[in-house]
């Protein structure tokens, strides 16, 4: 033990409680929007959410009779499908039974608890570690230890990360600003797509382009030097609207069965955790050829590419895809599909101008993606250094 504090199990910490679902046969438990009913999708993956309100409600009456009443302060994590989401309840409410709520001891600290929480997520998913639906049940979470240092020091060790916590989260503040004028641009050049109230001409994918599937490569295949490459989790955790540069690389001896993106193509991810992942893009804009893995595709084209990713972007092509989308642990949808859905073709030279401006919202994202890194490195070496053995 780095600091010679006491370790508990997380039964010991407080109680433990799982939660449940009100039963929906009952229409008095849901006549009325009284009480958060939580549900892992309202907890980010990154850090700790502070749970005001919630996507879901129930009733006063469920709260009183139909479900596990959990109070202010509560922290909860994701126990089944992904493990280890933290938050913490900033009003009384309740949880579905995917979350395990943990009610701390009086004497101590919610937020050190979360804090804590997190630093054995690692572990907690290494445990859960299933070929279906990763899980831990209450029994095993509550045999997970915990150190517990004094109040006193609970509270400095809480100050000190929340300092950097909130500088990362400001930082991401300004990212989602930047997102947001993106789109706002995307809109004001060229209207709302739904209504089309500019009368640019549409077609569908399949008319202005081809579609192909990724090869088979997977996470196995890479290699520290080779020929670049894309995966579809990528799309999903790494890249943005477009990029230039590739993060992976394939041994030489695979691109021969590879298939190859070129520059101002747009890989697609064609399977993900839900609908809103779906068709999650990136326009490849590099100068040389990249390799996608499978459940990816490559869609090739003639309009401009940072157009087009931004087009997928919209509410339009979001009604679309939801009509395909299908799945209930992963979401997928075909190429095929993805061909009848139409697009809006505005002017090449509107086009251009449009990803002019992109770019340079980019460059900016880019000072702030840096200084993210920097503040996470750090507050990843405080962790380290109050929760590492």
């Amino acid at each position: 033990m780095k600091h010679d504090w006491e370790y508990k199990k997380l039964g010991e910490v407080g109680t433990i409680i799982t939660g449940s679902t009100p039963p929906t046969s009952n229409p008095k438990n849901y006549e009325s929007k009284d009480i958060c009913f939580v549900k892992p999708s309202d907890i980010e993956k990154e850090g700790i959410t502070h749970i005001s309100k919630a996507e879901n409600y129930i009733s006063n009456y469920a709260y009183n009779n139909s479900c596990r009443r959990l109070p202010k302060g509560s922290v909860l994590i994701t126990c089944i499908g992904i493990i280890g989401k933290v938050g913490i309840l900033e009003v009384d409410a309740t949880c579905n039974q995917q979350i395990n709520a943990l009610v701390p001891k009086e004497e101590l600290s919610s937020k050190y608890i979360a804090y804590a929480l997190l630093s054995i997520k690692e572990l907690m998913q290494s445990v859960a570690n299933a070929p279906v639906v990763p899980i831990i049940n209450k029994g095993q979470f509550s045999s997970f230890c915990i150190p517990l240092p004094p109040l006193s020091i609970q509270e400095q060790i809480v100050s000190e990360l929340d300092k950097v916590s909130e500088i990362i989260e400001k930082k991401k503040q300004q990212m989602k600003e930047l997102d947001n004028l993106a789109q706002s641009i995307f809109y004001d050049m060229f209207g709302d797509p739904v209504e089309n109230e500019k009368g640019w001409e549409v077609k569908t994918f399949g008319e202005i382009g081809e579609l192909q599937r990724g090869s088979g490569l997977s996470k196995k295949d890479l290699v520290e030097s080779g020929y670049p490459c894309i995966l579809y989790g990528q799309i999903h955790t790494h890249y943005g609207a477009y990029t230039k540069q590739h993060i992976t690389s394939i041994p030489k001896e695979l691109v021969k069965t590879a298939k190859i993106a070129h520059t101002g193509d747009l890989i697609m991810a064609i399977t993900s955790e839900d609908v809103e992942g779906s068709c999650k893009s990136t326009a490849w804009m590099g100068d040389y050829d990249i390799a996608i893995g499978s459940d990816a595709a490559i869609y090739r084209h003639s309009q401009n590419g940072i157009y087009v990713s931004y087009y997928t972007r919209t509410k339009a092509f979001y009604h679309e895809k939801e009509k395909y989308a299908r799945g209930f642990k992963v979401t997928h949808i075909s190429t095929k599909e993805i061909a009848t859905i139409p697009i809006m073709l505005p002017p090449i030279a509107l086009q251009q101008a449009f990803a002019e401006k992109i770019e340079v919202i980019e460059k900016q994202k880019e000072l702030i993606t840096a200084s993210i890194k920097e503040a996470q490195t750090l507050f990843d070496a405080r962790m380290e250094y109050w929760f590492g053995e």
